[in-house]
């Protein structure tokens, strides 16, 4: 069921989720912010259906929610000086494992069902 393009559309809804907070963040007109933050928003939901479409609503949800944490988190530290500390790291990493184990796992069934 899982195919390489729903993970791709996953983690591109994720990085769009990021960067409409970024965003929020980062423009100083309300007008340009606001708009920023809807086009983001709107262009993340239309990553997230289309990763639908391929995943489980699990395997986009998680690919999506690892996208949005570890992507803003680095830009929260990268961009704005915010400190990263070591709870967050061991976060990530679990999130990434988490993430490796059901793209496994939707390989394995796959190739048990053929």
């Amino acid at each position: 069921m899982a195919s390489r393009g729903g993970y791709a559309w996953a983690l591109a809804a994720g990085l769009n989720a990021a960067l409409a907070a970024i965003s929020a963040k980062f423009f100083a007109p309300m007008l340009l912010k606001y708009g920023m933050v809807i086009l983001f928003n709107v262009t993340m939901w239309g990553c997230y259906v289309n990763s639908l479409k391929a995943l489980s609503s699990l395997q986009a949800t998680v690919t999506n929610f690892a996208a949005n944490f570890i992507s803003s988190g680095l830009a929260g530290y990268f961009l704005f000086q915010e400190p990263l500390p070591s709870k967050w790291f061991a976060g990530a990493s679990l999130i990434i494992l988490g993430v490796f184990i059901l793209s496994k796992s939707s390989i394995e069934e796959k190739v048990n069902s053929d």
